[in-house]
Formats: C-alpha cells, structure tokens, sequence
C-alpha cells in the first residue's frame, strides 16, 4: 500500500508530496494570481481505458491543440490525459481534502509542459506538470456531462480494456466557479515525482450516486482473473511541510 510505496521510490518520502488537507488557516490569498483558461479541442480525444488503477482518457499531446494556461503557470501547458479518485462508497474518495472535508471522488486534468522536448522530460522538471482537479460531490442534480464517460464503462470493465473515444471536450466537466487552491506538489502515485503545479478547484460538481456506482463497477483485474472491484484508489494526504497554498479567492 502506499505506506510502502517509498522502500521502492523514496522520493515519496519528499518534502513535497500531494494530496495534502487544504485548511483556511493555512492558506494565503494571492493577489497576483491571474484567472486560468484552458482550450480543449474535442478531435484530440482518443481513447477511454482501464489500467487497473483508474478510468483514463487519452489526449492527442503531440502539439498545443488542448491546453491550459494562465492561473500560476508560467506558460502553455499540453493537455495529456485525465482519471479519476474514488472510494468504496459516497463519503470519501477525494485525494485532496478540504477543511476535514472529503469528497466522493476527484477528477485530475494532467497537462506538461511543452518547453522540455517530451512529456517523460517533463517529469523531471520543477514547473514540468500540471494538474487541474476538481472534486465530485454526490447530490441531487447530477451534471449531465459525465455520462458520456460513464457510458463507456461497460466497453473497459476490465483491466487492460481500452475503447475509442473520439470528440470529447472535457471543459464540459468544469464548475461554474473558477475560484482556486494552487501549491507545488507530486504525482499521487508512484514513483511520486515533484514535479507538479496543482491547481485544485474550490467548487466541487454534482455527481449522482448511481454514476459513482459505475465507476466503482470496474474491475482491477483483467477479463480471465476474478473480480476485483477498482474502489478506493486514492492516496492518503501528504504532511504540508512548509509549502504555501495560495488562493485566487
């Protein structure tokens, strides 16, 4: 589990590991920081997969066709993929938590940074990723645009199950709110590089309890093996150390 996770990559011991708990008392409001834009070209979106681990959808990241730019990012950032965090039932599955708050799920964005020559350079770099998330709250009007991915779970029940996944705009998926939380941390599973600028936004979307039960009918197993439901696929938080969280709001 990933309390062993640093006998293998230590740096998952590092001073600044993600998810943390993002408190009130602790954060700063920054006024410098700037609004946020992301441009998503539905034609970059290519596949819908299970790898065990998370339902994924895989960008076109071979140009700048998808990105996100502005808030603390120094530049333009490349759309690559985005997956989800969930747990066993409604009341945890978020990877970040917020004022002892821990929500249903969480929905990561992952962008590089296209200055280094290809995404695995990126990973190694400082300002080499980014990552957009946001939470899934569980309540009564649910937003419609999940169903598109959710329709697709029964095509990658499995592990290894991959599906086409063409048109897909995932700025349909963002809150009215752009209010945000941003801080330097690292991937939430192994090797758990720094490497990465989290942008973490404050309004949570509606989700219904029926579309995390889908999430949650995926299996970690591949087709021949028994049924392992993929639940609980998120990472304990992090110690803050000394970093800053800083907010636009």
């Amino acid at each position: 589990g990933p309390d062993q996770w640093h006998k293998n990559y230590p740096i998952a011991k590092g001073r600044h590991q993600s998810p943390i708990e993002i408190n009130n008392k602790d954060v700063h409001y920054d006024r410098s920081l700037l609004p946020w834009f992301a441009s998503y070209d539905p034609g970059a979106s290519k596949t819908i997969l299970n790898n065990g681990k998370t339902c994924r959808v895989v960008f076109d990241d071979s140009f700048d066709r998808s990105v996100l730019r502005g808030g603390p990012l120094p530049g333009v950032y490349r759309l690559r993929q985005l997956h989800f965090h969930w747990g066993s039932s409604d009341d945890h599955g978020s990877e970040h938590v917020v004022n002892g708050v821990r929500y249903a799920g969480e929905l990561h964005l992952l962008h590089w940074n296209p200055k280094y020559s290809n995404y695995h350079d990126a990973v190694r770099r400082d300002d080499g990723i980014a990552v957009l998330a946001i939470f899934l709250q569980v309540g009564k009007s649910p937003k419609p645009e999940m169903k598109r991915i959710l329709e697709e779970i029964k095509a990658i029940k499995t592990k290894g199950k991959e599906a086409p996944f063409p048109n897909f705009d995932p700025s349909i998926l963002f809150p009215t709110s752009r209010d945000y939380w941003t801080y330097h941390g690292s991937f939430t599973t192994p090797p758990c590089e720094e490497c990465i600028t989290w942008i973490i936004l404050r309004e949570p979307i509606i989700v219904s309890s029926d579309q995390m039960a889908k999430l949650r009918s995926l299996s970690k197993n591949a087709e021949n093996e028994p049924d392992l439901p993929l639940v609980d696929n998120w990472r304990p938080t992090q110690p803050r150390y000394f970093r800053m969280v800083s907010a636009s709001f």
